[in-house]
């Protein structure tokens, strides 16, 4: 494949996002390895299997975009719809063939690479999974789009929280443990904050084409209120199961991080340039994606 249209895919893959796709499927591995239950294959096949269902909700997001006219003028990144890098119908080739893809990937990882599940839960994750691609699909494309009627927080924090982290720890075990949600909710909270950065950023654009995103619907004072909600709870809700089960500070070493969300949550608070969040966006995506890697090794070890 020539270099130019490599690079043309990797932009509309928007890799600052990609961290956050490895964040549920990392902690769900970690906790399962320090339960003395891991399969490397499981851990690689659910990283891949999140990673493509990222790319596949961003391929969509710029397409949905595009066709609905939201992102003109907008702030955020380049998009390959809107700067001609790719055609409409490249993107929806692109689309379906990934769509194709992740559905043969999360087939692999329920039905070949998972060792420890009964049929009748392998067939539950399979739906699962054809609901994660639809979801994927249905943020921004579609007569009625759930991004745009104020739902994609709800559906970031279910599949990208809830739903990657237990079930990569159901995959490596076949059983769940309950302290495993709290960790669960911590990634679909800061995976949600994330989109909520995106959306502030977006939040003229947005009032101009009718999409309704959280910070539409509450107002922008009041939507950075609502990111100190989300990145507050996730903090706490990775402390909590450390207490319950302490046993070395090493624990506790994911609290360097604290700084970094912290100064992310200020320069939010004080942007005069929408742009000025492109930054926060990627900041927030990268310090969540250590967040997980340290409270992760820090159960392990």
């Amino acid at each position: 494949m020539p270099t130019q249209t490599f690079n043309r895919w990797i932009i509309a893959a928007r890799p600052r996002t990609l961290p956050l796709a490895f964040t549920g499927p990392l902690l769900g591995s970690c906790i399962a390895y320090a339960e003395k239950n891991f399969s490397w294959s499981v851990a690689l096949w659910s990283v891949f299997t999140t990673l493509l269902l990222q790319i596949l909700s961003n391929f969509a997001n710029d397409y949905g975009d595009f066709v609905k006219g939201t992102d003109v003028d907008r702030k955020g990144p380049t998009r390959a719809l809107q700067s001609n890098l790719i055609s409409v119908e490249e993107m929806k080739k692109a689309i379906l063939l990934l769509s194709l893809i992740t559905l043969l990937s999360g087939t692999i990882l329920v039905f070949v690479v998972a060792e420890n599940l009964n049929l009748l839960v392998r067939l539950l994750f399979f739906l699962v999974g054809l609901s994660a691609i639809y979801a994927a699909i249905k943020y921004t494309i579609g007569e009625k789009p759930y991004g745009y009627r104020g739902w994609g927080d709800v559906v970031v924090f279910l599949f990208f929280g809830l739903i990657s982290t237990i079930g990569t720890f159901v995959l490596h075990t076949g059983n769940i443990n309950w302290l495993i949600l709290l960790p669960a909710m911590s990634m679909g909270l800061l995976s949600a904050a994330v989109l909520n950065i995106n959306n502030i950023r977006d939040y003229y654009e947005d009032i101009r084409h009718n999409k309704k995103t959280i910070p539409v619907l509450l107002g922008l004072e009041k939507a950075k209120i609502y990111h100190l909600i989300l990145v507050s709870l996730a903090i706490i809700f990775l402390i909590i199961p450390v207490f319950i089960r302490y046993y070395t500070i090493v624990q506790l070493a994911f609290l360097v991080t604290l700084p970094f969300f912290i100064k992310g949550m200020y320069r939010l608070y004080h942007f005069s340039d929408p742009g000025e969040l492109n930054r926060e966006l990627k900041n927030l995506a990268l310090t969540t994606f250590w967040l997980a890697i340290l409270w992760g090794f820090g159960q392990i070890l």
